[in-house]
């Protein structure tokens, strides 16, 4: 019953990774058609398309606040209104202007549930399933990328307006996520440490783990204590917490400086580069998403048995490989058909199974409770920042640099990735949230 109850709660708050896939890769099939529609420039166009990411920086800033202040769950009944509204707007808006206010509300949808999705999977989980249980959030971004790509692929072939219906389809399972959040329990240890509502916590407790519910409260309990002997232990900048900041905000800048979002966002208009025509760049986007979606699942299904380093240094190797194989392509012009999708699946294939499935999981976890939610806003934030820079920028650097230039930084960051991971990584597999933060804080 327990193990059953968990992974339910774990799915409903993971649709909203679903929706947080969906929206960010939605825009690329529908990018070329909004700049003919309302006849933007290059800037115009760049900021259209990272006006999203620029809302989604705002609401992964903020994501601490409401989620430490009104509880994980209220905190996530924002996300699914904002996602809901949001796809209706930009389906339904009459000019550019109020096209891009709906683009914002959605990116702030976005960056809210990167914050608060992964910390109340985390919480909710036992110590030896957590990975796969806050892996469900990865998995379900990628399901939402993978079925943008299908749903642009087909819903494309109705005409030159088919963008609105690209972009509103999006308000189903935004409704359906509204709907279900009222039946998950508040976070156990966001009752314990911002309300002290033990009762009311344990009675989740002994759903989660009936044989060490006991135990489980009296160690939340201890840790904080622990931290309240430190008066300064709410903020995330005293200097203790100097190691999870370290690693949190390494961990989500290499995540975007291997270019994966570029990819998702630009994926038809890379292949085409390639010499692809349109028709076959939006199929090969199909398949990206499907590579993305199995080797995400990959992923997740061994996370807890491998571990998340050997993860992060197998993938590491592929993602170097796999990158200046498309640099050297693009620097020696032989592109020979699907060649350049070739090596694109090869990477999303690598990142899917490490950075993608890792993420979420390593920086939900290495922060205490007290500062958990405040941990996640910095490490999300600096992934969507890097994520918003990166956006704006590739189609300039593309053009003016070339593909072999771009993708060779991509794969010069990777590398920096490599020697990150290999000396400064910690395991986090099999501990709970309380015996990692006394080996990452503590000691």
């Amino acid at each position: 019953m327990s193990k059953n109850s968990v992974m339910a709660w774990s799915m409903v708050v993971a649709l909203g990774g679903f929706l947080f896939g969906f929206d960010t890769a939605v825009i690329s099939g529908a990018e070329k058609s909004i700049q003919q529609f309302w006849n933007l420039s290059v800037f115009a166009h760049g900021l259209t398309i990272s006006i999203a990411l620029v809302g989604t920086v705002i609401g992964s800033l903020l994501g601490s606040r409401p989620s430490d202040y009104f509880g994980r769950k209220n905190t996530l009944y924002f996300v699914a209104a904002a996602y809901l509204i949001a796809s209706l707007g930009t389906a339904l808006a009459d000019n550019w202007y109020i096209f891009m206010v709906f683009r914002f509300l959605g990116g702030l949808g976005v960056g809210a549930s990167s914050v608060t999705a992964p910390i109340y999977i985390s919480e909710v989980s036992p110590a030896d399933k957590r990975g796969r249980l806050v892996g469900l959030f990865q998995f379900n971004v990628v399901l939402g990328i993978l079925i943008s790509y299908l749903s642009n692929y087909l819903i494309s072939q109705l005409g030159d307006t088919s963008w609105r219906l690209m972009l509103g389809v999006q308000a189903i399972p935004a409704l359906v996520f509204l709907i279900l959040i009222r039946f998950i329990p508040e976070s156990p240890r966001w009752l314990i440490l911002k309300k002290g509502q033990f009762e009311k916590a344990l009675a989740i407790l002994k759903v989660i783990n009936p044989l060490n519910c006991d135990e489980e409260l009296i160690s939340i309990k201890n840790s904080k204590l622990d931290s309240s002997a430190n008066r300064n232990n709410d903020n995330l900048f005293s200097g203790q917490y100097n190691r999870p900041i370290i690693l949190a905000v390494l961990f989500a800048f290499f995540n975007q400086v291997s270019g994966i979002n570029a990819i998702i966002y630009y994926a038809p208009r890379v292949f085409e580069m390639a010499g692809l025509g349109a028709q076959s760049s939006l199929l090969s986007t199909v398949g990206i998403g499907m590579v993305n979606f199995a080797f995400t699942f990959l992923g997740i299904y061994i996370i807890d048995k491998v571990g998340r380093r050997l993860l992060m240094i197998v993938g590491s190797f592929g993602l170097i490989a796999s990158l200046f194989a498309v640099a050297y392509t693009f620097y020696s012009g032989h592109f020979d058909g699907f060649v350049i999708p070739f090596y694109m699946m090869i990477f999303i294939a690598f990142f899917a199974f490490s950075q993608g499935a890792v993420i979420w999981v390593f920086i939900s976890e290495i922060f205490p409770t007290q500062v958990r939610a405040k941990g996640q806003t910095l490490g999300s934030s600096t992934h969507w920042i890097m994520a918003a820079i990166i956006a704006f920028s590739f189609p300039y650097l593309a053009e003016k640099l070339g593909g072999a230039v771009t993708f060779s930084f991509f794969g010069s960051m990777m590398v920096l990735q490599l020697i990150f991971v290999w000396r400064w990584m910690p395991e986090t597999k099999g501990k709970s949230l309380e015996q990692i933060e006394t080996n990452i804080v503590l000691h």
